[in-house]
């Protein structure tokens, strides 16, 4: 039996991972794993930067649009489901692709998940009130001081993912991250991680762009169908939560616009710092021709080699 190999096309948000992705999917007639973990929504398709449906239509996405805003999914749940299908995929061929910036989802699928304490009421009443009565400034200070590892990673424009740490940590008295660095379990193929290396100014100029694209492709108008579920976890998201911000009257249009840009440059740079951490990521240079991808890709793989 042949080697099965993944091919994980990781990184920032707007570094052309999905491009990348599907250039690759369609080279070795494979299929893709979608690890972002907020385009499994479906109507979330500009705020997301979501594959357009000519892409789409290119090479077999899995995890594109299969639930609705008001459905509950984790990792755990998504490490079951990826390599489920991931093992559909190497039973007709030995190459496959996941792409995705979500980095606790890419994990889940490379490494499994580790399993986390339960939270007790005390502990989650305490994360709540202490964000209610502090703010986020100090739920992020908190989390600094108590789990300094998982600060440099976690979305701190995103109180629910914060408090969620901070749940863990204290009704466990260890660190949110300890939980996430057990041995990594057997995975039945190889990995090889890939990323675009933007300069970090060219990086925030193609973020800054990217969103002035997203308003004039009618953001505002995507973002106002979903109101009446303005509260769920799914659009507690950059892109989404700014907007309802603007629609509700406590901001003005140019103000949201502008601190989407700003939280996409903050969250760029935390994924940066995280991905920049792992020394099994290739780095590839924006500029690469598809065709020096390709035969680095081959060689890595040992293709056309006979093995």
């Amino acid at each position: 039996m042949n080697p099965k190999y993944l091919i994980s096309v990781m990184g920032a948000t707007a570094t052309g991972k999905t491009s990348l992705a599907i250039d690759l999917a369609c080279h070795y007639n494979t299929e893709i794993v979608s690890a972002d973990s907020r385009q499994f929504y479906r109507g979330m398709n500009i705020g997301t930067a979501k594959a357009s449906q000519k892409e789409l239509a290119l090479v077999k996405h899995h995890f594109i649009d299969v639930l609705d805003v008001d459905q509950e999914y984790n990792a755990g749940k998504f490490e079951v489901d990826a390599l489920r299908v991931l093992d559909e995929i190497f039973q007709k061929n030995d190459v496959a692709v996941m792409v995705g910036g979500s980095g606790l989802y890419i994990n889940a699928v490379l490494f499994g998940i580790d399993p986390f304490p339960s939270i007790n009421t005390e502990s989650r009443l305490k994360a709540t009130n202490f964000y209610k009565k502090n703010g986020l400034q100090a739920l992020r200070d908190e989390l600094r001081e108590l789990d300094p590892v998982y600060f440099l990673e976690v979305d701190l424009d995103n109180p629910r993912r914060l408090m969620r740490a901070l749940e863990v940590c204290y009704a466990s008295g260890k660190a949110y991250s300890s939980f996430r660095s057990q041995a990594p379990q057997p995975r039945s193929f190889n990995t090889i991680k890939l990323a675009y290396n933007w300069d970090r100014a060219m990086l925030y100029e193609r973020i800054n762009q990217r969103v002035d694209q997203m308003i004039d492709s009618q953001l505002i108008a995507e973002v106002q169908n979903f109101l009446p579920h303005s509260n769920k976890k799914a659009l507690d998201t950059i892109g989404y939560k700014e907007i309802f911000e603007f629609l509700n009257g406590k901001m003005k249009k140019d103000e949201a616009i502008e601190l989407i840009k700003r939280n996409s440059r903050r969250y760029a740079k935390r994924q940066q710092t995280w991905f920049k951490k792992d020394d099994e990521i290739y780095w590839i240079n924006p500029l690469a021709r598809k065709k020096e991808i390709i035969d680095f890709m081959d060689k890595k793989m040992k293709i056309n080699e006979g093995i």
